[in-house]
């Protein structure tokens, strides 16, 4: 009988060279950080919308706009690691003078710009509890911003095979029963 699934090799840490901050070898930490802030920073562009199209003071309009604050909020909190694991990566895994080089520096210059937007969206929110369009006008910005530089950071990753520990002829699309561990070949 043919197997369907194959679960442990992608959550074994055995055979994986750690890496620091930047993770482990086949599973970095970056990534997996970036959905946070930019799943966040969407969210508060759409509840921004919504609570400004509510703009009649209504209980729907104060909702989702504070909704909006504090999702703004967390994705910045949680998009210090995401940068700091971000440069990490960028010193130790980027040689100079590539085009690999130059499409991380493009992502990381449009995710400190999101990232500064978002501090000042913050700070223009602070104390609001109704919509006004300069707040809304800045998630909207940062929602289509954030979208941008992710489709770089995707480029790195899917174009690039930046911090790919596998790729080309490798076990793992052979014909075979047997699973493959990080470190076999």
């Amino acid at each position: 009988m043919a197997r369907w699934f194959s679960i442990k090799p992608a959550l074994t840490f055995k055979g994986r060279k750690f890496k620091g901050i930047r993770g482990f070898a086949g599973k970095p930490t970056h990534p997996p950080l970036t959905d946070i802030p930019i799943g966040a920073y969407v969210m508060a562009a759409v509840f921004d919308i919504i609570a400004l199209l509510a703009t009649d003071g209504s209980e729907t309009a104060h909702n989702f706009f504070i909704a909006g604050t504090y999702v703004l909020a967390f994705g910045a909190i949680v998009s210090v690691p995401t940068a700091l694991t971000g440069f990490w990566d960028w010193l130790k895994s980027t040689p100079k003078h590539t085009q690999a080089r130059r499409t991380a520096n493009t992502h990381m210059a449009i995710m400190l710009t999101v990232t500064t937007i978002v501090v000042v969206d913050l700070i223009v929110r602070w104390g609001d509890d109704l919509p006004t369009t300069l707040p809304v006008v800045l998630s909207v910005v940062v929602g289509g911003l954030v979208a941008l530089g992710a489709t770089y950071g995707g480029s790195l990753v899917y174009d690039y095979g930046f911090n790919i520990e596998t790729s080309g002829d490798h076990p793992v699309w052979h014909e075979s029963e047997t699973d493959v561990y990080p470190g076999d070949h």
